[in-house]
């Protein structure tokens, strides 16, 4: 048996003056399999990459239960945000010699001081770090380490501050015991798995598929060397140990080199994340039984498709026979996989739309992959029988159909990866886009206001006075107009609002004309009747509300439509200084409305870096603060469908590559037929166009049943959401390009090797 297994691993690099052909048979199976554990490795790192994300982030939660002979660490949270950023800042001061310090912290920052997460250092030294550094109170003087931080893209921070300064802030400050609680790990809800199981099925399908493909490369030369073996008196059965061990040597170089590859882009893979997500390097560590399935899954699989493909194949001493007429192939199991899908998601039609029910969500889940596993095996079986029906055409159809009818396998398996990618994708971008259309049914206009007092500053009463003094001095800063929350109740009734001068109630709608004295009532798309009355000003402390001074509303208060983008649902009073007489508003929170000329970002810049001594007593933002996240979800569905396109076309581009070596294979192994042709006169147009045709029906067929499969199984998923069908046309088309420009490619990049097959001197004999 060694001797059967040595042999093939030497027929594997050649010898003598076939060691060229193959080596290079080898390195593009080779080359194939790296490419697929390069990407397997990655996806069997998630479970890994979650659940150490999930510990660090219970390692780091505060845990305030009081323990007898601990110091608690006093700390206060607050969240200053810039853009689209927002950093998480935390003062923490000890309150004895034993209070607790943070994971990634080797000791507290003294006051003043500040210790930043890794991406918020890189935030500060980046082009838009002058915007943080003024947001942020104190000055740098270390990093947390990994330990500190849930992920690598964590803009986190703690202050040093005093322990009387936050223990000022009351209800609002907390007093931490230790830090960390058992992690449970990650877990996925069982609704999820409606989403990620076809998802982790695109991704994993093709790329199954495809080592499939590539470990077969280079078949008809393999035959040809085992009915050379034959001839020398080799059995059937060491032949199979041999074709093995020489597919086993492309498996393993490409299981090496794909590990190594993976390992070699590891510290990269983290910052390639979309929506600015980014890992840790040392996160991306598959697990020993994902690493071990990989490990003999890859060579399995090579070695399985190797024996398979022998299978209707008798090697003998005088040459490679096959069994007489291609076997038609079987249906039966291809449909039962297919139908299993279809029962599972027809299934989910009795189950109210919109109801969460967690057994249709695992039975979609189910459905989907199983009917992705099956459009992968139909492919092959619809391309034989379509092609069995063609007949007559030009003579480039004809020598296409001819060669499917004799051999339509593996360019079909080639495609089905293909097939399973489209589909996939056309189910998340039709998920995507019903999203988008449902999201966006309402649109947001801000108040007129905002441009005028661009920039807020969120304080308190008791600080009111130095936030302005601290104003005062700032370049461009025109005016500064204050405003506070109010809360009227009478019975069961509750009516919200804010009290301030005109300039401060036009940032929060677009009132038109207003005098100190007016009251206006912002009608919001479910508005309950106009308050009228007597009201009491309350306000919430400890969790209860407490009633204050009565206040009657008066009779001429102004309905005026909302423009307020943040509270457009619902309805509000907004109160002029005059209009409560001597009656103030209980809240101690204040919000101060800043004008200036100029571009925001600058005045918010100056604003924020007066008042960055008062740390999280003065939070600077911008008054229009909706005008960066109204699209963000848009943007982050724009960035989701531009990422799934990217996958799908790399995978577009892989199926291509391996078009694209069957084809070469095809053609080396047909050259003297080829060349016999072009003798006899066949143009080499007439070829080309041949090898085109046969390219691009199983491409064409596989698009076909893409769509179909693509579309039913968004429908079911769409309806369980209760959203509308949706389905983004431009994507459809642009995917179907993509599959043609491939097909057209994979031909012109093989007319060279036509041209050279098709010269004369190919018919001599050796």
């Amino acid at each position: 048996m060694m001797r059967d297994l040595l042999l093939g691993l030497r027929l594997a690099v050649g010898g003598g003056r076939m060691s060229g052909s193959a080596l290079l048979r080898l390195a593009m199976t080779a080359f194939g399999i790296a490419l697929a554990v390069a990407v397997l490795l990655p996806a069997a790192s998630v479970s890994h990459l979650v659940n150490a994300r999930a510990d660090r982030a219970a390692a780091i939660t505060q845990d305030t239960a009081p323990r007898e002979g601990i110091a608690p660490l006093a700390t206060y949270r607050w969240y200053p945000s810039v853009g689209e950023d927002f950093v998480k800042l935390t003062a923490v001061a000890p309150t004895g010699p034993n209070s607790p310090v943070p994971p990634g912290l080797d000791r507290l920052p003294a006051p003043g001081e500040l210790i930043v997460s890794p991406a918020l250092a890189e935030k500060l030294a980046s082009k838009e770090g002058e915007s943080f550094k003024a947001r942020l109170p104190g000055h740098v003087t270390g990093q947390i380490a990994e330990p500190g931080v849930s992920d690598a893209a964590d803009l986190t921070a703690y202050f040093g501050s005093t322990a009387e300064e936050i223990k000022a802030e009351g209800e609002s400050a907390s007093s931490v015991y230790s830090y960390g609680k058992p992690g449970d790990g990650f877990t996925l809800p069982l609704v999820m798995w409606m989403v990620v199981a076809p998802i982790a099925a695109v991704l994993l399908l093709p790329l199954l598929i495809f080592v499939t493909t590539a470990s077969r490369m280079g078949a008809a030369q393999r035959e040809r060397r085992l009915a050379a073996l034959r001839l020398i008196g080799v059995d059937a059965r060491q032949i199979k140990r041999v074709a093995a061990a020489e597919s086993l040597v492309g498996a393993v170089i490409g299981l090496v080199a794909g590990g190594a590859l993976f390992y070699a882009l590891r510290p990269f893979i983290g910052d390639w994340l979309p929506f600015g997500l980014r890992v840790f390097a040392d996160d991306f560590t598959p697990s020993w039984i994902s690493l071990l399935v990989i490990v003999l899954l890859v060579p399995g699989l090579a070695v399985g498709s190797a024996l398979f493909g022998l299978r209707r194949t008798i090697v003998e001493p005088l040459g490679v026979v096959r069994q007489g007429k291609p076997v038609r192939r079987r249906m039966w199991w291809r449909w039962t996989i297919t139908g299993i899908g279809a029962v599972f998601l027809l299934g989910t039609l009795v189950v109210s739309p919109g109801s969460g029910d967690q057994a249709a969500a695992l039975a979609l889940a189910v459905g989907s992959v199983f009917l992705l596993i099956g459009v992968a095996a139909l492919l092959p079986w619809l391309v034989e029988r379509i092609v069995e029906r063609l007949q007559g055409g030009p003579p480039s159809w004809q020598l296409a159909v001819r060669r499917l009818q004799l051999d339509s396998g593996t360019a079909s398996r080639v495609v089905s990866g293909l097939v399973v990618v489209l589909a996939g994708t056309i189910l998340i971008q039709g998920v995507l886009t019903s999203m988008t259309n449902r999201n966006s049914t309402r649109s947001f206009e801000a108040a007129a206001g905002a441009a005028a007092a661009p920039v807020r500053v969120q304080t308190t009463s008791q600080h009111e006075a130095e936030v302005r003094q601290r104003l005062s001095g700032v370049a461009g800063v025109t005016g500064v107009h204050s405003s506070k929350s109010l809360q009227l109740s009478a019975g069961d009734r509750e009516v919200y609002g804010t009290v301030g001068d005109c300039v401060a109630l036009k940032t929060e709608a677009n009132i038109g004309d207003c005098a100190d004295g007016d009251v206006f009532y912002v009608a919001g798309s479910s508005s309950p009747a106009l308050p009228k009355g007597d009201y009491h000003l309350s306000d919430y402390v400890r969790g209860k509300t407490v009633e204050g001074p009565k206040w009657t509303v008066p009779d001429n208060v102004r309905v005026v439509p909302s423009g307020n983008t943040a509270k457009a649902s619902s309805s509000y009073l907004l109160v002029t200084p005059a209009a409560l007489g001597d009656l103030k508003p209980p809240g101690e929170h204040t919000v101060l409305y800043v004008e200036g000329p100029g571009g925001v970002d600058a005045l918010i810049d100056r604003v924020a870096a007066a008042v960055g001594p008062l740390a999280w007593k003065a939070e600077v933002g911008k008054t229009d603060y909706m005008s960066d996240y109204a699209g963000r979800d848009e943007r982050m569905v724009a960035s989701f469908r531009a990422v799934l396109l990217t996958a799908s076309l790399f995978v577009l581009a892989v199926a291509a590559m391996s078009l694209l070596m069957l084809s070469i294979e095809q053609i080396s192994e047909r050259r003297r037929p080829l060349a016999a042709l072009s003798a006899s006169g066949v143009p080499i147009g007439v070829l080309a166009r041949g090898s085109l045709w046969q390219t691009a029906v199983p491409v064409v067929v596989g698009v076909v049943l893409a769509v179909g499969a693509g579309l039913g199984l968004t429908a079911p998923i769409l309806r369980l959401a209760k959203m509308p069908m949706m389905v983004d046309g431009g994507v459809l088309a642009g995917l179907a390009a993509a599959a043609v420009a491939a097909v057209l490619l994979v031909t012109a990049l093989t007319l060279p090797l036509l041209r050279q097959v098709t010269r004369l001197d190919t018919l001599r004999s050796e």
